[in-house]
């Protein structure tokens, strides 16, 4: 075995064990306190996250206290100072990709995995280190993200990538064990908060190459460790000050737990913080608190921001995320559930199987009793403050078809309204308000487009799954023939098809564009 690759299996045992064992540093706000919130207020960069992404050069404490000192000059830099005890991580990897005219958008997608595969096993500034190698989306964005890594391991499974999604699977492995949860991404800054539990589906997609059983049964531990992180509180909920929830647990009306998105943090976000501090200053809500924890679940959700979480579509500033019982994040905890109960049946656990088949189908039964909208004749969010739906119609709406939980009628009502709607020449619109949201009209996303395809082909409206499909597949490669990239979302309403809106410049790369591209693409040849 060459010398190089024994050194990769080392520092990746090394990872783990050792890894397991050491406490991740603080997150870059608790670290260093009123000089990083300077540097964000202050806008030294135009993006908040290029700071939080930094690496120190000395420990928060020296830093502080050459700060504290430096400033007192009346030609003190705040910007030359950041350049000074900063830097930023810079990977080794292979040769830049470089984009050739002659190359097909499929192509372009097969050359790009190699770009966007990182390996990071040291602790560095706010990067966490993972065993193993990962790919990350793209642009600003340079960490494993969650639900991205699903939609990115559809690609990689369409390009044979296999290893590369068993190691990316195994860093969820080992953040499961380490932090009892998977986070947003491997930065201390989302150790407060997940995402949309997309795992379950990481480990069937594994299965179709590795074997059910086997695939299975290695990540049944971390699945049901996942399951215990979104249920926390669940036996508990009646005792807490608010007795209709507490952390991501939510009582229904008809007493049984379904879920929300939460964060274990009521402050600004590290990598928002400038436009935190902005929303709650031109909010009139008095518990600012609640602002900053209501934004920082908007952030878990994935969808930040959009008006599926507003009470006034046209402004962020009623954001009220803890209020809502989200259709599509009970839906996939459903799918969790169900598959934690196949598992528990290949081991001959009946009673298990029993166990987590009962929580499933009280789920199923409890989105389909109050996520349903019946004047709407759609699914939607549900206020549970309020005690009813939101009224929103959004492409969240499309999970329980995708879950395989809705009614051949809702499906066929769904259907119609999709068709009505939401489809535009370039795909679906995410939702139908427009209000320079990014999760909103007329933004297109990937992993919505794939949702919304497959769940429409398990009620069997193929016609629409495939010109979805077909429209989508345009959107992305009339947008690579202009700009020679995969970008992050699209505009599907217009015809440039290029998105925007949201905190931070349109991002190319794009890891999950380039997973749903590959995987539709691919279906012409089969």
């Amino acid at each position: 075995m060459p010398a190089k690759t024994v050194s990769h299996k080392l520092k990746t045992a090394l990872v783990k064990t050792t890894g397991q064992l050491l406490s991740p540093s603080k997150s870059p706000d608790e670290a260093f306190g009123d000089f990083f919130r300077e540097v964000q207020a202050r806008q030294v960069y135009d993006d908040g996250k290029t700071f939080v992404d930094l690496i120190p050069r000395k420990r928060a404490n020296q830093i502080k206290k050459e700060y504290r000192l430096a400033q007192k000059d009346p030609n003190f830099d705040l910007r030359d100072f950041v350049s000074r005890h900063f830097y930023e991580f810079m990977p080794d990897r292979e040769p830049e990709y470089t984009f050739s005219p002659s190359v097909s958008p499929r192509d372009h997608v097969r050359g790009l995995w190699t770009e966007l595969e990182r390996r990071n096993r040291k602790d560095r500034g706010s990067l966490l280190a993972l065993p193993h190698e990962y790919v990350v989306p793209g642009g600003r964005f340079s960490e494993q993200f969650y639900w991205d890594t699903y939609f990115i391991m559809l690609g990689l499974a369409a390009d044979g990538r296999w290893d590369l999604i068993h190691g990316m699977m195994q860093n969820y492995q080992y953040m499961i064990r380490k932090f009892g949860f998977i986070p947003t991404a491997n930065r201390t800054y989302f150790l407060s908060r997940s995402q949309p539990p997309f795992f379950s589906h990481m480990v069937k997609l594994l299965g179709t190459h590795r074997g059910r059983t086997r695939t299975q049964l290695e990540f049944l531990p971390a699945l049901v460790a996942e399951y215990r992180f979104w249920m926390k509180g669940r036996r508990s909920v009646n005792e807490h000050i608010d007795h209709q929830a507490y952390a991501r647990v939510v009582r229904m009306p008809n007493g049984v737990i379904l879920n929300r998105y939460y964060d274990n943090k009521a402050t600004p976000r590290p990598e928002s913080l400038r436009e935190d501090l902005e929303t709650a200053e031109r909010s009139a809500n008095a518990n600012k608190d609640k602002l900053f924890l209501d934004l920082r679940a908007g952030a878990e959700s994935g969808w930040d921001f959009s008006s599926r979480w507003f009470r006034n579509v046209q402004d962020i500033e009623t954001i009220h995320t803890t209020d809502i019982v989200p259709v599509d994040l009970n839906c996939l905890l459903y799918q969790q559930e169900m598959l934690i109960a196949e598992t528990y049946q290949l081991l001959r656990q009946p009673l298990l199987k029993r166990k987590f088949q009962a929580f499933a189908d009280k789920r199923a039964q409890t989105i389909l009793r109050y996520c349903w909208d019946e004047e709407q004749q759609f699914f939607s969010d549900y206020d549970f403050r309020a005690g009813h739906p939101t009224g929103r119609l959004t492409l969240a709406g499309v999970f329980p078809l995708y879950a395989k939980i809705a009614t051949t009628q809702q499906a066929k009502a769904v259907a119609e309204r999709l068709e009505r709607d939401f489809l535009k020449d370039g795909g679906l619109v995410t939702t139908l308000v427009d209000n320079g949201q990014q999760w909103d009209s007329p933004n297109g996303w990937a992993p919505l487009q794939w949702v919304a395809i497959q769940g429409l082909r398990e009620y069997g409206h193929h016609k629409l799954a495939d010109e979805i499909r077909r429209r989508w597949l345009h959107s992305t490669e009339l947008v690579f023939s202009t700009k020679h990239k995969m970008i992050e979302k699209y505009d599907v309403a217009h015809e440039s098809r290029v998105g925007g809106g949201g905190e931070y410049p349109l991002q190319d790369g794009f890891g999950w564009t380039n997973g749903v591209y590959a995987a539709l693409k691919d279906e012409d040849a089969k």
